[in-house]
């Protein structure tokens, strides 16, 4: 796998974004609904590489370590950049590496038999996070306002942008553990439903997330956003967030399984 180091300015410039896709709780949601629809080998094996610690858990470790230098050369993994009406091209992205071309790396890596044991725990981990990334629709940015950072509203009365109202405003507002709104979302997820998002290869989970923009920057002009904002656009958060967890276990269901 190519590790790619990643300049000061490039740190700087991701340290001033402060994009935490889903935040802490969409991001366990996510692990936590893969685990419920793993196969058995598939379980057994990933449980040889984790121990005891659960999908959910190890969601949120590629955002812990961005405190540690060692791992400063993934700072520019938790997004990527099309611009509208455009597709993936890896010319444009940043240096050191994206959500999606990661989220790739990391599937062909975890496949070969070439990895460390310290390798595979972190590839996996890292593999958890970034599936959730490429889901949430504003780490799919178009280039122009660092994935809707630089939108600024208010949110609730209070100064937010964008991107956190995506990240973890609308979420944080229902007021539900992780594990409260991972059982919500998995009722829905019935045998049919799972094969067919699982049929969904990575290059169209970006095509969702893009379709997406018109209802995403769909802002009043005075940028105040509360329960009508939330009222819209809740349901494809969870709708995100489902997609996500099915289709991580399905990664790596073809990984473990």
């Amino acid at each position: 796998m190519m590790i790619r180091k990643v300049s000061l300015a490039l740190v700087l410039t991701f340290v001033v974004q402060s994009a935490f896709a889903w935040g802490q709780i969409g991001h366990r949601v996510i692990g936590q609904i893969a685990e419920w629809h793993l196969s058995k080998k598939a379980a057994k094996n990933i449980e040889k590489v984790l121990g005891p610690n659960s999908l959910a858990m190890v969601s949120t470790w590629m955002d812990e370590i961005r405190s540690d230098d060692a791992y400063d050369y993934t700072n520019t993994w938790h997004w990527v950049t099309i611009p509208d009406n455009t597709k993936y091209n890896p010319e444009i992205q940043e240096a050191a590496g994206d959500a999606y071309g990661m989220t790739l790396e990391m599937i062909a890596a975890l496949k070969t038999d070439t990895l460390t044991q310290k390798e595979e725990e972190e590839y996996l981990m890292m593999l958890v996070h970034l599936v959730g990334d490429i889901h949430q629709p504003l780490h799919v940015g178009t280039g122009e306002d660092r994935g809707g950072n630089d939108v600024k509203v208010e949110w609730f009365g209070r100064p937010s942008n964008l991107h956190r109202v995506w990240d973890s405003g609308m979420i944080d507002g229902k007021q539900l553990s992780y594990m409260e709104l991972a059982q919500h979302l998995n009722r829905r997820a019935t045998d049919r439903l799972t094969a067919q998002w699982q049929s969904a290869r990575p290059e169209q989970w970006l095509d969702e997330a893009m379709n997406m923009r018109p209802e995403v920057y769909d802002i009043p002009e005075d940028k105040r956003l509360g329960y009508q904002y939330s009222y819209k656009n809740y349901p494809s958060v969870e709708d995100r967030l489902l997609l996500a967890g099915v289709r991580l276990a399905g990664v790596l269901n073809e990984i473990y399984g």
